[in-house]
């Protein structure tokens, strides 16, 4: 995993820093090369890919790229492009969450982008820094190129939060603080609910931000054990069972979180930053909306990068040149701008944020999307567990911490037991 400094994440090269080279075209072909494109999560990027696949056909009259159905979410994207491999229909193109390059790998499925970027000279200009390609690679393969980027958040009713004696000026920095807070918004009587942590986000994205905010890992360093259920992971899944007990957190479906603290009836929620402009657009100006960094427990504190990146599945020479335009289009500056203002994601070029005719006025605007780009000094990878078990061990840890929200289980029976049908799962290693 690679840690990310904010002195790499904000150093843009010299020509990145100046004026943006024109977008490439394709040399003449014969005839337009046709590329099929698929994502997932529709309710955040149905919009915006729409939009960037229509600004792409206009600039390259030589390719045509057309959009297969989405997919709900990174999971089904997944299972429905492992078995397009069996039957050999991949697209050519496809947006797969950061914790699913691995298993793609491992069944030798994406290209590696690498020839690609080094053959094209516009690359140096497009602000991809090291930090952030690292984000989609597989050993020393760039399986992907980073298109949207995210870290989890707290985000606060102000209105609410004011009511309860808290300052929108000053959140709070430790779960401590943020439990006492969510019970004193906490009122019944008022259909008013403290806080939801949801727990449930993809690939047990939540989890991973919960055990490696208290300086834990999933696995040893070899990949041959369990490791979240050492001392940090104790303490994260002990803080699970309190966000219910001490800061009053129902057991509720995401779709009801989403409900209640859009309609001003919930005080706080931790999600991603991916959810910043659906918040935004939905609130509109019935109430303030505040986002918090997501407190830190230990010294040694890292959060998950969520998100996604743009891979390429084609093997034909022709249709592996107009994917690198597009993914380049989608992935670089021009891509990320449009990126940025319709979610609250963060982009892998470095270049919008220095220009003020693409992000740069937008930041200064937005000072919610700004919390995102100050947790990316203790960003580290959305971790992918090894094996053809993958999929399977995150709804097994899923299903483990359910059985702690829902209280059908104390925390250290549902951890022993978590670990050892993860451990079951993990590919046996020769030694």
């Amino acid at each position: 995993m690679h840690n990310l400094s904010r002195r790499k994440l904000l150093a843009a090269s010299a020509a990145a820093a100046g004026t943006l080279a024109a977008p490439g075209y394709l040399r003449a072909q014969s005839q337009t090369v046709e590329l099929s494109v698929q994502y997932s999560i529709p309710v955040l990027f149905k919009d915006l890919i729409e939009k960037l696949v229509a600004g792409f056909n206009s600039a390259n009259p030589s390719i045509r790229v057309s959009l297969r159905a989405p997919e709900l979410g990174y999971e089904e994207i997944m299972q429905r492009n492992l078995r397009d491999a069996i039957t050999n229909t991949l697209p050519d193109v496809a947006f797969h969450g950061l914790n699913r390059q691995r298993t793609l790998d491992e069944r030798q499925i994406p290209v590696d982008l690498r020839p690609f970027m080094a053959g094209d000279p516009e690359t140096p200009s497009l602000g991809f820094s090291d930090a952030l390609l690292s984000l989609g690679r597989v050993g020393a393969k760039q399986t992907g190129v980073g298109f949207a980027l995210s870290t989890p958040i707290l985000y606060y009713n102000a209105e609410l939060l004011r009511a309860a004696g808290g300052n929108p000026e000053r959140l709070p920095e430790s779960w401590d603080e943020l439990l006492r807070l969510a019970a004193a918004i906490h009122n019944p009587g008022r259909s008013h609910t403290g806080m939801f942590f949801d727990w449930t986000i993809t690939g047990n994205w939540s989890w991973q931000g919960l055990v490696f905010s208290h300086g834990g890992s999933m696995l040893n360093a070899e990949e041959t054990r369990v490791a979240f259920n050492e001392e940090p992971g104790m303490r994260a899944i002990r803080l699970m069972r309190r966000m219910l007990d001490d800061g009053r957190m129902p057991d509720i479906q995401p779709a009801t979180m989403f409900q209640d603290f859009l309609a001003g009836r919930m005080g706080i929620a931790m999600q991603s930053t991916a959810q910043l402009g659906r918040f935004n657009r939905e609130i509109g100006g019935r109430f303030g909306l505040v986002c918090g960094r997501y407190p830190l427990s230990a010294p040694t504190a890292r959060l998950p990068s969520g998100g996604n990146v743009a891979m390429m599945f084609t093997k034909d020479a022709a249709k592996q040149r107009a994917a690198w335009q597009f993914i380049k289009y989608c992935c670089g500056p021009i891509g990320a701008t449009e990126m940025v203002r319709a979610t609250g994601y963060v982009p892998a070029t470095t270049v919008p944020a220095t220009r003020e005719d693409m992000l740069a006025g937008f930041y200064r605007d937005n000072p919610n999307h700004m919390i995102a780009i100050r947790q990316l000094d203790v960003l580290t990878g959305w971790y992918a567990f090894p094996g053809q078990n993958a999929l399977r061990i995150t709804d097994v840890i899923n299903d483990h911490l359910q059985t702690v929200v829902n209280k059908s289980r104390e925390p250290e029976a549902a951890m022993a037991s978590m670990a050892q049908a993860v451990q079951g799962l993990l590919p046996r290693r020769a030694g």
